[in-house]
């Protein structure tokens, strides 16, 4: 990608790491050994204490600028992210961290409305939060929900979804969650859709079934027809979109229907679109749509981090110590 070689070095802030870079010459590029390969990193500390860290006592004397490009990171204060900020010569955000800020202020703070929040996936522990955040905030006009996050709704609205499927919540720690969300649904009713029919794995063949006929003793791994019509017409009106997270396990052929009739149905669309976390990317490029998209972030907590609060760790150092 640079095209030049890349020195590697597999020390980190030891004396090979140091003559390393003491060796270096102008124009020349140096990768140290992973930072998390060290306990210390992944302390949560500010800045001025990660500043007293041996990774930073060890390198801050070797350079002039420091910047910060992993916006995927952000939300974590550790020593490598934010320690040298207090004593570097100079501090800078680099292109992606950038890009990721203007694209995600706009979409939090000035969204074109209606504005569509996308939830699914299976990491359904922030959907509380940020349904909550963005609708009480009067940033999203509906939340479409799917994966095991539909799942955990659909279980807080006292749906019986069968003991399978409440077993793999269990699994993940949802449960808990659950009088959270009730209360969320009872205020935003209107606002967050939930399933009216899913997809259920029968000996590895897909069949659609309502919610009305739930509890089943399949497990549920897409939503159905009648809800990818729904969410598909709601896509249409809107003008921004944002999605974390598939709609179902679309590793599976015979249940990417629904994650891909919502990414057909985005991308159809005049609204601007943004699609962030692993599963949702990888999601996009198989199905062939990750081109499509008017913006694709690099993150996946940070995203969601940053869409609930408005702000990360990591961009209020920034704000603090770059010039």
């Amino acid at each position: 990608i640079l095209r030049r070689l890349v020195k590697f070095v597999d020390d980190i802030f030891g004396e090979k790491a140091k003559k390393a870079i003491k060796e270096l010459k102008n124009g020349e590029v140096l990768l140290l050994e992973n930072v998390r390969m060290w306990e210390g990193e992944t302390k949560k500390l500010p800045p001025e204490e990660h500043a007293k860290s041996k990774l930073v006592q060890e390198l801050a004397p070797l350079l002039d600028v420091f910047c910060v490009d992993a916006f995927a990171a952000a939300h974590r204060s550790h020593a490598s992210m934010v320690g040298f900020m207090p004593v570097a010569k100079e501090v800078v955000a680099g292109r992606v961290m950038e890009q990721e800020l203007k694209v995600l202020y706009k979409v939090r703070n000035s969204p074109e409305h209606p504005c569509v929040y996308i939830l699914g996936g299976a990491k359904a522990e922030d959907s509380a939060d940020l349904s909550y955040a963005v609708l009480s905030q009067g940033i999203a006009d509906y939340i479409l929900t799917g994966g095991l996050v539909a799942n955990l709704f659909l279980y807080s609205r006292d749906v019986d979804l069968g003991e399978g499927n409440v077993k793999v919540l269990e699994k993940k720690k949802f449960l808990g969650l659950r009088d959270k969300i009730a209360e969320l649904l009872d205020k935003y009713e209107d606002k967050i859709l939930l399933p009216l029919d899913v997809a259920i794995d029968v000996g590895g063949s897909r069949k659609e079934i309502r919610i009305e006929d739930l509890p089943t003793q399949y497990l549920i791994k897409d939503i159905g027809h009648e809800t990818s019509e729904l969410y598909a017409s709601k896509i249409k009106e809107a003008s921004t979109v944002v999605m974390n997270g598939p709609m179902g396990v679309f590793e599976e052929n015979a249940f990417s229907p629904g994650t891909e009739k919502i990414f057909n149905s985005i991308t159809s669309s005049q609204a601007f679109s943004l699609i962030g976390g692993g599963h949702t990317i990888a999601a996009a490029r198989k199905l062939g749509y990750l081109e499509k998209f008017s913006y694709v972030s690099t993150a996946g907590g940070a995203l969601i981090e940053y869409l609930i609060k408005g702000s990360l760790p990591v961009v209020e150092a920034l704000k603090k110590y770059s010039k």
